[in-house]
């Protein structure tokens, strides 16, 4: 039996496919990549922040890498290993935790950089471009081989840095100036 690779003429066309699996696909050309898994310590850094920001704005506007936010390009859509969500977003993604482009862009997308050039070229470039263009008002790009987080800031339609914070430096966030956060914490080895 032969299977064919279903292509999609819209992201709308798109969002009615089902496989019935908790694969997560990026729409690249109108087809389906599938998204490989994280590395362990990508989940690890995602969900030390996950706690701290549940901490700060409350669990319910907090956003693991399930989250899908379309973008203009290609790929058509994103996963950003956490994002921080309006409090509209959360009746607006019981059905689909999708953030659609005509909805409000999150508050802040955080991706963990994930080992290669390829990769790190996606989330230093690619993906900053593409969260600029939906007015994510703030990224973060967490660097676990350089050990250091990139906070951007959108102004005037253009991603400006905050900072490129490492080691013992406290992590300066535009819209959560209450985050209390080292580099050195999030990059933290827990005793074995």
């Amino acid at each position: 039996m032969i299977t064919t690779k279903p292509r999609f003429e819209s992201f709308e066309a798109y969002l009615q496919y089902d496989d019935n699996s908790d694969k997560l696909y990026e729409l690249f050309n109108g087809e389906l990549i599938e998204m490989p898994p994280e590395s362990g310590l990508n989940i690890e850094i995602a969900n030390f922040l996950f706690l701290k920001f549940a901490a700060l704005v409350g669990y319910r506007r907090v956003r693991g890498h399930g989250l899908e936010l379309e973008v203009r390009g290609e790929p058509k859509n994103r996963y950003p290993d956490l994002t921080i969500i309006r409090e509209e977003h959360i009746q607006q993604l019981s059905k689909r935790n999708t953030i659609h482009l005509f909805m409000s862009p999150p508050l802040l997308v955080v991706e963990v950089v994930s080992p290669g050039d390829i990769q790190r070229e996606r989330d230093y470039i690619a993906k900053r471009i593409q969260y600029q263009d939906c007015c994510v008002p703030e990224y973060w790009i967490v660097d676990p081989q350089t050990q250091t987080i990139l906070v951007l800031e959108l102004k005037d339609n253009s991603y400006q840095e905050v900072g490129n914070f490492s080691q013992d430096d406290l992590v300066k966030s535009p819209n959560f100036p209450e985050l209390k956060l080292t580099v050195s914490e999030i990059f933290e080895t827990p005793p074995n």
